[in-house]
C-alpha cells in the first residue's frame, strides 16, 4: 500500500483575487468543475492506495473536510507555516519505517493520470531500494519559472540517479538544458520509504525532524485530525524539502514523466491550459470579445466585454477586480499584498 501525503498549506496568492484566505487556490475549480484538491484526492485513490493523509493549516481544515466529500482521510494540522520540509517531517514522524509515502502538492493539475500512476509503479521499485525518488516533468519549452533536475546514471528502466538540481535558470541556461536533453522540471512530487527519509532528515536537517517529531509526540488528537503542538513545531527552520534533504543526499533518483502537468502558478499558466476560442480568448462566463485576442477572463456571474484587447487577464471576485497583461502575472502578489 502506498500512503498519499497531500500538502495543503499553500495560500496561492499568485491567483489573487480568486485565491485568498480559507478559499486558497487548491480549493478552487480552476480547471473544470472539481477543485484542484478534489482532483488530487481522486488521482491517489483506488487499489494500492491507503486513505490520504492531508497536511494543512487550521484555517483550511473545514474546507478540506468539506471537499473530501465523505471520503476517509486523515489530517495533520500544522500550527504554523514552516515550508515543505517540516510538513513532510510531520508525515514521516507519523509513519512506520516501511511505509511508502507519496508526497504531492494539492494545487497542481495532472491531465494524464494513467501516466502518473505508471510512473508511481517505477518509483516504488526504486523507493524499496532505499532511493528518495522525485518525479521530473518532461519539459516542452525553456521555462525559467521552474527548477530543473539533471538525470545521471540510469537505474535500469525505472529512472535515473539525480546528477544535480538546478535553481530557476536564466533563459539561456534553460534553452541549453532543453537542447542537451536529460533535464526535467522539478514538480515537487516525491516517493520514499518513511524510514529512509527519517534517516536522511536526521543526517541533513535534524532540527527540522526533531521539531516535527516532538510536535507529533505532544499533539492533540481530535477524531481524524492530529493537531501538532505549536511550541515544538515552531522550532523547525522554514526550509523546502529540496534544500533541506534532496539536494544534499547521495541517493536521490528521478523518474521522468510526461503527464500533462502544470503547477498553475499564475493566471498566465491557467490561460495556457484553458479551453480557448479561435482567437485565443478563454472564458467560462459571459464574454463578448471584439477585435480581442489571447485574453483570459474569470468573472462568475458578470458580463464582460473586451474591445481591442490583447493578452489581457480580467479576474473578478466579489468587489475586487484585477486587470493586467498576462505576461505580468507574476506581479499579482503586489495587489494581493495591498488589497488582502
Amino acid at each position: 500500500m502506498i500512503q498519499p501525503v497531500i500538502l495543503c498549506g499553500g495560500a496561492g496568492t499568485r491567483l489573487w483575487p480568486a485565491s485568498r484566505g480559507a478559499r486558497a487556490k487548491q480549493f478552487l475549480d480552476i480547471v473544470g468543475e472539481d477543485s484542484l484538491f478534489a482532483r488530487t484526492l481522486d488521482r491517489a485513490a483506488g487499489p494500492g492506495f491507503a486513505a490520504p493523509l492531508v497536511v494543512c493549516g487550521a484555517a483550511h481544515v473545514d474546507m478540506v473536510r468539506q471537499q473530501s466529500r465523505g471520503r476517509r482521510i486523515r489530517l495533520i494540522v500544522e500550527p504554523a507555516a514552516r515550508n515543505t520540509a517540516a510538513a513532510i517531517a510531520l508525515a514521516v514522524a507519523s509513519a512506520t519505517d516501511d511505509t511508502l509515502l507519496l508526497v504531492m502538492p494539492s494545487d497542481h493539475i495532472i491531465a494524464d493520470v494513467p501516466a502518473f500512476r505508471a510512473a508511481i509503479t517505477k518509483a516504488a521499485d526504486l523507493a524499496r531500494d532505499s532511493w528518495l525518488v522525485t518525479f521530473g516533468i518532461t519539459p516542452d519549452r525553456p521555462d525559467t519559472g521552474f527548477g530543473y533536475i539533471a538525470s545521471g546514471v540510469a537505474l535500469g528502466d525505472a529512472g535515473y540517479a539525480v546528477a544535480r538540481f538546478v535553481e530557476k535558470p536564466p533563459l539561456a541556461e534553460a534553452e541549453a538544458m532543453l537542447r542537451q536533453g536529460g533535464h526535467s522540471w522539478n514538480a515537487g512530487i516525491f516517493l520514499f520509504e518513511a524510514g529512509r527519509m527519517r534517516e536522511a532528515m536526521l543526517a541533513h536537517c535534524p532540527a527540522i525532524y526533531r521539531a516535527a517529531e516532538a510536535a507529533t509526540a505532544n499533539a492533540v488528537h481530535d477524531g481524524d485530525a492530529v493537531l501538532a503542538a505549536r511550541e515544538q513545531f515552531e522550532q523547525a527552520p522554514a526550509d523546502s524539502i529540496d534544500y533541506a534533504v534532496m539536494e544534499k543526499d547521495d541517493r536521490v533518483a528521478v523518474v521522468p514523466v510526461s503527464m500533462g502537468w502544470s503547477d498553475l502558478g499564475s493566471w498566465q499558466a491557467v490561460h495556457a491550459i484553458a479551453g480557448c476560442d479561435e482567437a485565443g480568448n478563454a472564458c467560462t462566463d459571459d464574454l463578448f470579445a471584439y477585435d480581442s485576442r489571447g485574453c483570459f477572463v474569470r468573472a462568475p456571474g458578470k458580463r464582460v466585454s473586451l474591445v481591442g484587447m490583447e493578452n489581457v487577464a480580467v479576474i473578478v471576485d466579489g468587489d475586487d477586480i484585477l486587470v493586467m497583461p498576462l505576461d505580468r502575472s507574476q506581479d499579482v502578489r503586489a495587489a494581493a499584498s495591498a488589497r488582502g
